[in-house]
C-alpha cells in the first residue's frame, strides 16, 4: 500500500506542469498596466535601445546618456507611454553614470525586485505601461530621501516646462 502511495505522488507530481518566474513575469507585464501592447507594436514603436531597456530590462552603457547634463527645469517622462516618471528639480549628479533623481512622481512609478546579478536589487518600471527604467538605491543625498533612481537615459524623455 504504501509503496503504491508513493507511486501516486510521485506520477501527480512529475505530471503537474509548474510556470516559470520568466513566463509569470511577462504575464504580469501583458496584463496589469494601462498601456499593453504587443512585442511587434514595442519594436516599431521605439529604438533599438529603447526596446533593449524598456522591454527586455537592459541596462545602457554609463555615461552614454544625453539626459546627464540637462539642467533646465521639466518633467522626465517614459519613452515608452510619455507617461511623467521624474521632475528636474530631484534630480541629481551621482556621478555614477547614469541620469539620478531623489524621488519619483508619485503614483507613475512601480517597484519590483530583481536577483540578475545575484543579489536582491529595487528594479522600478514605469507604472502605466510597465516600461524598465533602472533601479533604486539607499546611497542618494542624505538631506532629502536617501534614495537614488538610478535611471537609464534612453528610458526617458525630457520635456522642459512651458512645453507641455
Amino acid at each position: 500500500m504504501g509503496k503504491r502511495l508513493l507511486l501516486m505522488v510521485l506520477v501527480i507530481f512529475i505530471g503537474c506542469k509548474g510556470t516559470s518566474q520568466e513566463e509569470k513575469k511577462e504575464n504580469k507585464k501583458e496584463t496589469a498596466f494601462k498601456v499593453n501592447k504587443t512585442d511587434a507594436e514595442w519594436r516599431a514603436e521605439l529604438t533599438d535601445a529603447q526596446y533593449y531597456v524598456l522591454r527586455k530590462e537592459a541596462t545602457e552603457n554609463a555615461f552614454s546618456s544625453n539626459l546627464l547634463k540637462i539642467k533646465t527645469k521639466g518633467t522626465y517622462v517614459c519613452a515608452g507611454c510619455g507617461t511623467p516618471v521624474f521632475r528636474s528639480e530631484y534630480k541629481f549628479d551621482s556621478g555614477t553614470g547614469w541620469p539620478s533623481f531623489d524621488r519619483e512622481i508619485e503614483g507613475n512609478v512601480a517597484y519590483d525586485v530583481d536577483y540578475k546579478i545575484g543579489v536582491a536589487r529595487t528594479e522600478e518600471h514605469c507604472a502605466v505601461c510597465g516600461g524598465h527604467l533602472g533601479h533604486v538605491f539607499n546611497d542618494g543625498p542624505r538631506e532629502t530621501t536617501g534614495k537614488r533612481h538610478c535611471i537609464n537615459g534612453v528610458a526617458l524623455n525630457f520635456i522642459p516646462d512651458g512645453k507641455n
